[in-house]
């Protein structure tokens, strides 16, 4: 799917309609001292198996792809619910 690089959007924090320039959302660096990382891992260790089942085929074909506006004028970046599509291009 073909999405221009950037589009006329209303922004919230301007009040008005400005340029927006569109990207991909990217998940940040996991941290292993997190707490939710540590709890994980203390379910995972020990007797009693995987704390999730493994999937041995994934039922989806596609992944979600979370697009983020950002403002031209005031920089504030807003994200659109994701949507499943096999290719994402920005031209």
């Amino acid at each position: 799917m073909n999405i221009p690089k950037e589009i006329m959007k209303f922004c919230s924090k301007c009040n008005k309609n400005t340029k927006q320039k569109i990207s991909i959302y990217k998940a940040g660096k996991r941290r292993g001292s997190a707490i939710g990382e540590r709890r994980h891992n203390e379910d995972k260790k020990g007797y009693g198996g995987q704390k999730f089942p493994k999937l041995a085929k994934p039922a989806k074909t596609t992944k979600k792809i979370t697009p983020v506006l950002t403002c031209m004028v005031c920089k504030k970046k807003t994200s659109k619910f994701g949507i499943r599509i096999r290719k994402f291009e920005l031209n």
